[in-house]
Formats: structure tokens, sequence, C-alpha cells
């Protein structure tokens, strides 16, 4: 499977068939490298979790993962500063930085992996729906990519999930 181009939202579908591949295809790389992941979500609400443990054999590479829908809990469990909340919102690239830097030390993870935005039905701190920052941090740093996604709120959740697992996937193989 190639990896997607993410600059203007995920290129595959989001249909569950496409995701189980991505998540299937992600567990394979992650299991070829013996490296593992762990998941911060927001407005995924535990449904990135679900597509990347949902390919068999995935407990070799997924440790777990933590819904952080409050922003209390994100300050909490995964030592986003509340200076970036003050800054920046939770809606940010800062807090998507934070809350994967957050998981993967969390959970002891090689790579953590977040979802923070805006599913809908109404804007939030001033971004419009379909705002959407997935971020990814690794041995080598944090990547973070900021997405405008069309769609209902379940549509807004399903390619945020589609999108933060082919970043993961696009990460890993990228040539370091």
């Amino acid at each position: 499977m190639d990896t997607p181009d993410l600059r203007n939202g995920p290129r595959i579908d989001d249909e569950p068939g496409d995701q189980q591949l991505l998540g299937a295809t992600l567990h394979a790389e992650l299991l070829r490298r013996g490296w593992t992941l762990a998941t911060a979500e927001s407005l995924t609400g535990g449904a990135l979790g679900d597509l990347v443990s949902a390919a068999p054999g995935a407990s070799e590479t997924y440790l777990g993962g933590v819904v952080t829908y409050a922003t209390e809990t994100k300050v909490r469990l995964l030592g986003v500063s509340p200076g970036t909340v003050e800054r920046h919102g939770v809606v940010s690239e800062p807090c998507a930085r934070e809350m994967a830097v957050g998981v993967r030390s969390l959970v002891g993870s090689d790579w953590g992996v977040s979802t923070t935005g805006v599913a809908g039905p109404t804007e939030q701190e001033g971004k419009g729906i379909g705002t959407v920052f997935v971020a990814v941090a690794g041995p080598d740093g944090v990547t973070c990519r900021e997405l405008h996604l069309d769609g209902d709120r379940a549509e807004v959740r399903a390619r945020a999930c589609t999108a933060a697992a082919a970043l993961v996937l696009e990460t890993l193989t990228e040539d370091r």
C-alpha cells in the first residue's frame, strides 16, 4: 500500500475495509521494525485505538492509549502545558504535539500519535468544523499536520483516524 500524501487530507477511503487494511499495514510495519505505538485521542474518542488494535496480533505493537476529551485530562494525564492551552487552545498544533509526546512517555512506546480537533456540531476556540491536528512523536522528534476535513461529525472523526494512522505509517517509512 502506498503511503498517502496528507497535505490535503487522506487520499484513501475512510470506509471500514480501507481502515482495516490501513491498520493491518501499520501493524505489519511496526512489527517489521520492532516498534510499538500508543494513541492519545480527543475528537476521535477511542476510534483511532480501535483502528490500530483491530489487526490480528496488534498487541505485539499497540501498547494502548488514552482518550483525553476534557482539557484538564490532557493536562493531567498527558502533560500538555497549561500555557499551551492558554496561548494556543486545545485545537492546535502545539497541543497535538504535546499530546503525542505525552502518550509516548506515559505508555513507554517507541511512537505516539495524537488527534485533536473539531468534529462539530459547532466550532470550538474559533476553529471551524473539520479543523483537525494529528501528530506523531518518535525517536527523532514530532511531525504534525493540520487538516481541514469535510463531512458530518462521524465523517470528520473517521477521516481524522485515517489521517492519523496514515501519518504514522508515512513517518515510519520515511528514509531516516
